[in-house]
């Protein structure tokens, strides 16, 4: 599709977004009005105006230059969006289409979304898989973590549409991240194809996951089997074991990075909901409620709102760091139905409608709302456009 024909389709997706907007009026809860909302914005600032790409920042960023291009980095046109912000846009339509059975956003997974990932693929070294930035710039660097994101929203998008593309997708990109796994450290999946010097949590606990979510698409037990040995691995290698927390990285001689990061525990507190639905062992259940537990505990801090209200606001660990971790909460809140940590997802959202959106409808990293970005990052936005259309189910 060329320049115009995206245009159109972006023109065509807003205006039948406003015109049914219009007629589902109050009867919309406010977290799925305030995602329509950011969706739209991102729709109106990032447009890249070609080949269904997307700017990662705005207002643009001049930059001619892309990190993890061999040799010279330059570009010859306006630097676009790596794919790692890009796919947040990919995550947070799939969260509108599970919260709305949308046609329109189907249309937009199909329309925008899968044509824009094309221009990250990179069929040419295998496995195949998604690089990090777009393929008619050059070779660039091919991230495990990247493509575990990919391969999650792919599967998601088969089981709310049924479309088996998009599984195919999944499982073809699964065999890019299982590729990453070798016997150094006694196992684990590298963060990086061209920088193979640490085995992170981002890469492993994901990819545990996709695992197990690939097993209850396909019925194949080699997925779970996989999922369990990723899971193991990373517990006994990268746990904290003072307050079950989890590390970032450990290093090819064994030393470990101990920075903390929400969307690390989020995502091995889901696989920890994921294996106890899988199996009915409580062990797993206990595990995630222990992590659900300390993420709040050593995530958050007391803040007053302008208003007067006492909530546990998120520090700043980052937009989509945080909906990373919401998908955790989710999952372990469809078992055991415990709504107190959805209860502070939306005390800070509130807090982030209220105080962090600026005059264009865009957010910023800072939850207390003291700082503004003068660049916002798209990434941030899609991050919560996301968990506003996943709270808005979560009743």
């Amino acid at each position: 599709m060329n320049t115009s024909s995206f245009k159109k389709a972006i023109i065509i997706f807003l205006v039948e977004f406003l015109w049914l907007s219009c007629f589902q009026g109050k009867s919309q809860n406010i977290e799925l009005a305030r995602a329509k909302s950011t969706l739209e914005q991102i729709l109106n600032f990032y447009d890249a105006g070609h080949y269904h790409l997307l700017y990662e920042y705005y207002p643009y960023k001049p930059d001619k230059k892309a990190n993890n291009l061999p040799g010279d980095n330059s570009i010859p046109v306006r630097r676009v969006s790596y794919l790692w912000p890009f796919s947040g846009l990919f995550s947070g339509v799939n969260a509108m289409v599970k919260a709305t059975g949308d046609n329109q956003y189907k249309q937009m997974l199909e329309n925008i979304i899968m044509p824009g990932l094309q221009q990250y693929y990179d069929s040419l070294r295998k496995p195949a898989c998604y690089q990090s930035y777009i393929a008619s710039a050059g070779n660039s660097d091919r991230y495990y973590d990247d493509n575990v994101w990919l391969a999650l929203d792919f599967c998601e998008s088969y089981k709310l549409t049924g479309n088996s593309e998009y599984l195919n997708k999944s499982i073809e990109t699964w065999q890019f991240i299982i590729s990453g796994w070798d016997d150094q450290l006694g196992g684990g999946i590298y963060w990086c194809e061209q920088k193979k010097q640490s085995k992170n949590t981002c890469s492993n606990a994901p990819a545990c996951v996709l695992a197990f979510k690939l097993f209850e698409s396909t019925k194949d037990s080699s997925y779970f089997k996989w999922g369990m040995r990723i899971y193991n691995w990373t517990k006994t290698n990268l746990q904290d074991s003072t307050d079950f927390l989890y590390f970032d990285n450990k290093n090819l001689t064994g030393r470990i990075s101990r920075q903390q990061y929400t969307y690390n525990s989020g995502q091995m507190l889901q696989a920890s909901a994921m294996i106890y639905k899988l199996t009915g062992n409580k062990v797993y259940l206990n595990e995630a409620q222990q992590i659900a537990k300390a993420s709040i505990d050593h995530f958050t801090d007391r803040f007053i709102t302008a208003e007067g209200k006492e909530i546990k606001l998120f520090k700043n660990t980052g937009n989509w760091f945080n909906a990373i971790l919401l998908r955790g909460y989710a999952e372990l809140y469809n078992l055991d139905g415990n709504d107190k940590y959805l209860i502070i997802y939306r005390d800070n959202m509130d807090q982030l409608w209220d105080h962090v959106r600026d005059k264009n409808g865009l957010f910023s990293k800072d939850w207390k709302g003291q700082t503004d970005d003068q660049y916002k990052w798209l990434l941030d936005q899609a991050a919560l456009m996301e968990v506003w259309a996943t709270i808005s189910v979560l009743k």
